[in-house]
């Protein structure tokens, strides 16, 4: 990292209290700008100010809406751009970082506030015509307006292409590799075994395919056991599957860092069958550093981050049949098992922070090339005009 020191205002566009991938990558990367010397501020929507990290500012109460097929907790609107505009205006920051600015959120809000050094990093990943860009009038301005743009895939860079006519350089989200490098066997968790975490009862998280698939590898591998970690109601779920099939389930609830870790290092095999919604896979990343043999469906997301079958093995999204066989054939083959699970730990080194966080940095520098910092926007009349103020 350089020995510039600069002052770092990040945004996140989804609410802190709530866990997620984009708000889980933002403060690993606050955090790792800060060791480095960095002033860091980062603004986020927050239900509560209450356990906040220090260098986090709360623009306001997030509300639910239905978003690349999960539920978001964003925060939008008039009191919040007020927000935004005190928060920009006290930072006296060099560059602004905005994650997904193209969607309604703080992001899109800072955006149009700010004129001066900023990088937009987009996370969203969908095949779908009409992804929820839902404001593209007013987005488009503020692509614009953007120095840099970081996608987090590949997937992620074309959906930015097709839907904002845009283009982006991918650098990827990051992962402490050596906290999973650290991960122990624990003999609860391994044998004959399939891991899972995530919310299990999102849809797009792929479970209920995997369940599909339980019967036929019971065939062959008849003390199978799938362990979930991750939040939901057990009960609810188990209520659905037929009797034979419950015992077969244990659930751990939310774990800690420490024992993600442990866990994808012990089981026999970590499983990801999503059906969609994925724009990079950062639990794939983490199960390949802890040393996980990875079996996940081939949405573009997942097969670009594991090499089309490199460094984990794919199988056809939403294909129970193809998921029981791929899932057998790993758990038959130790030898095959392990090859292919020392070359994706070997491969995961290349999200470890150390080298994100300087693509990162590198791309700051990038722009801000001229030495100006960010100030407010002298003229926001016609974001006024969408939000039904008079000019101010």
């Amino acid at each position: 990292m350089p020995l510039s020191k600069k002052r770092i205002g990040i945004v996140c566009p989804y609410g802190w209290d709530t866990p997620g991938g984009v708000k889980s990558h933002i403060g690993d990367l606050a955090e790792y700008l800060i060791a480095q010397g960095h002033t860091v501020s980062v603004l986020a929507p927050s239900s509560s100010d209450e356990n906040l990290p220090s260098y986090v500012t709360s623009a306001g109460r997030p509300i639910s809406i239905a978003y690349n097929g999960a539920v978001a907790r964003l925060l939008f609107g008039p009191v919040a751009f007020g927000r935004v505009k005190s928060w920009i205006a006290d930072g006296n920051f060099d560059v602004l970082h905005l994650h997904e600015p193209a969607i309604p959120s703080i992001s899109l809000l800072a955006c149009w506030a700010a004129e001066g050094p900023m990088v937009g990093t987009f996370h969203a990943a969908s095949a779908r015509k009409k992804i929820a860009f839902a404001i593209t009038p007013f987005v488009e301005p503020v692509i614009e307006k953007l120095n840099a743009r970081i996608a987090v895939s590949e997937a992620a860079r074309e959906t930015l292409r097709i839907h904002l006519d845009t283009d982006a350089m991918v650098v990827p989200n990051g992962i402490y590799a050596a906290r999973f490098a650290d991960a122990t066997v624990d003999p609860r968790w391994s044998g004959d075994t399939i891991g899972f975490i995530g919310r299990f009862e999102e849809y797009r998280k792929g479970l209920s395919v995997l369940i599909e698939a339980l019967p036929q590898i019971l065939t062959q591998i008849p003390d199978i056991r799938i362990l979930i970690a991750g939040p939901g109601d057990p009960e609810s779920f188990l209520e659905k599957l037929e009797p034979h099939l419950r015992n077969r389930f244990t659930f751990l609830g939310t774990i800690t860092e420490s024992d993600k870790a442990n866990f994808m290092a012990s089981v026999g095999i970590y499983v990801a069958p999503n059906t969609g919604g994925e724009s990079f896979g950062i639990i794939l990343a983490e199960a390949l550093a802890a040393g996980a043999a990875v079996l996940a469906s081939d949405i573009p997301a997942f097969d670009s981050l594991l090499g089309g079958g490199e460094y984990g093995t794919l199988f056809e999204s939403e294909n129970a049949h193809d998921l029981a066989d791929k899932a057998i054939a790993l758990l038959q083959d130790p030898a095959h098992r392990s090859a292919i699970a020392k070359r994706g730990h070997d491969y995961a080194q290349c999200f470890d922070w150390d080298v994100v966080a300087e693509r990162i940095y590198d791309v700051y520098e990038m722009a801000m090339v001229g030495g100006r910092g960010v100030t407010l926007a002298s003229d926001n009349r016609a974001w006024n005009r969408l939000l039904g103020r008079s000019n101010e």
